[in-house]
């Protein structure tokens, strides 16, 4: 981590006079508004500010900082309390009825928000190139890793041909192995995850057909995506892994799947009969 432990934005103005033209567009922006930078990802912020992605990396460089989401980490602490950090709008003194429906209401509005942002023909897509697939592979980090775990637990009940990886090298090794018929979901909720980012451009430059299930229509990830399938829910640097955003990508997965699972509806009721019954005599 950086040894910066100024605010970010007492920094900014600090340095301001020694940033290039295109580094202090990026500075105005933060500074103007800082609250939508920390929900940005760096290629949102390159947008808003009309630069370059790189110019958003030299910018947090030149604040002490070893990357954007380094700095983003270091907004979202100054930005509120640590309590606000963590659990969003919930206060302190809430009770628990108050707590329980405030939790409800942000998942209710993730789903809502998801599924109006949901494109009918990129989920047609999406099905179709997995209708056709010879092999599915689920790639994620962390939290999203373990959404890529439930998408592959999903899809082999299926009888699909599925791979999952949580592993950078793994994700990277199947990057490379794949062929024109096989389809790749990445799950990253920022989009910007490296690993699964770089496994995604293997997989492409391999020919993969790629879906990929993001909070962040322009995030790294997105470039090398045939499809982009969009969960609502946002989240700071403070709030990774947050549940309102697994509940958005496994949203996103159940209708996927259950498309698909319509259209193949004789096959894959016989998979799901024969995957039953093999775990009968694990249960009492």
């Amino acid at each position: 981590m950086s040894t910066t432990t100024s605010s970010p934005i007492i920094m900014i103005s600090s340095i301001y006079k020694s940033l290039t033209k295109a580094e202090q567009k990026v500075a105005d922006f933060v500074m103007a508004d800082t609250k939508e930078a920390v929900y940005s990802s760096v290629t949102d912020l390159a947008e808003k500010a009309g630069v370059g992605e790189t110019t958003v990396i030299r910018f947090c460089r030149k604040l002490g900082y070893h990357g954007y989401q380094e700095f983003k980490l270091a907004v979202a602490q100054n930005l509120v309390s640590p309590d606000e950090q963590v659990h969003g709008e919930i206060e302190e003194s809430d009770d628990l009825e108050v707590v329980a429906k405030k939790i409800t209401n942000q998942n209710t509005h993730a789903l809502e928000n998801t599924l109006n942002l949901l494109q009918s023909q990129g989920l047609e897509k999406a099905v179709n190139a997995i209708i056709l697939a010879k092999r599915l592979y689920c790639f994620g980090i962390g939290s999203s890793g373990i959404t890529a775990l439930d998408a592959k637990y999903r899809f082999m009940r299926f009888g699909f041909t599925v791979e999952h990886s949580s592993d950078s090298h793994i994700m990277a090794m199947h990057g490379a192995l794949v062929g024109e018929r096989d389809v790749v979901i990445g799950i990253s909720t920022s989009g910007s995850t490296k690993d699964v980012v770089d496994a995604i451009r293997i997989a492409k430059e391999n020919k993969a057909y790629v879906i990929c299930i993001t909070n962040h229509a322009k995030s790294p990830i997105t470039q090398y995506a045939d499809v982009i399938l969009l969960a609502a829910s946002k989240e700071t640097p403070l709030q990774g892994g947050a549940f309102s955003s697994k509940i958005a990508q496994l949203h996103l997965l159940d209708i996927l799947t259950t498309v698909v699972a319509l259209r193949l509806k004789e096959n894959i009721f016989q998979s799901i009969e024969k995957t039953a019954k093999a775990v009968l005599d694990k249960m009492y």
